[in-house]
């Protein structure tokens, strides 16, 4: 797993533009066009949805869209009204089939080193299963 330090340190050395540059090296990018396996929970024309290999709650599923987003900025700024769409209708998908929906679940997202994000390709954590309180 990459360290927080880490990140922040080539991050750091990169330039604004750099940053939000696609890079067609993260391991979404490469599970989204079939390269690595990956223990799918749904998919929809627009976004794919699997279970985390090192899950934080009894349920935790991340979903991630058919399209290079590197963050939510990235994906609500450049993506079109049926991508974003059809992310989050699998967002909600996810929610009903793990059965989260009466008692509850959290949704994750974040940008950038100090932001916690690790992967360069923009996802939503479905949490749930269990009470999610320590889940930063």
């Amino acid at each position: 797993m990459i360290s927080l330090a880490w990140c922040r340190r080539v991050l750091r050395a990169i330039s604004r533009e750099t940053m939000n540059e696609y890079n067609k090296e993260n391991v979404f990018y490469k599970i989204w066009q079939g390269a690595l396996p990956c223990d799918l929970v749904a998919e929809n024309e627009f976004a794919l949805a699997f279970n985390d290999l090192a899950p934080k709650a009894k349920v935790h599923v991340l979903v991630i869209p058919k399209g290079n987003f590197v963050a939510f900025d990235d994906f609500i700024t450049v993506a079109n009204v049926g991508q974003i769409v059809g992310f989050y209708s699998l967002v909600r998908h996810v929610i009903i089939v793990k059965n989260l929906t009466e008692t509850g679940f959290k949704l994750i997202s974040r940008r950038g080193c100090d932001g916690g994000q690790e992967i360069p390709h923009f996802h939503v954590h479905v949490l749930g299963g269990e009470r999610v309180v320590d889940v930063p």
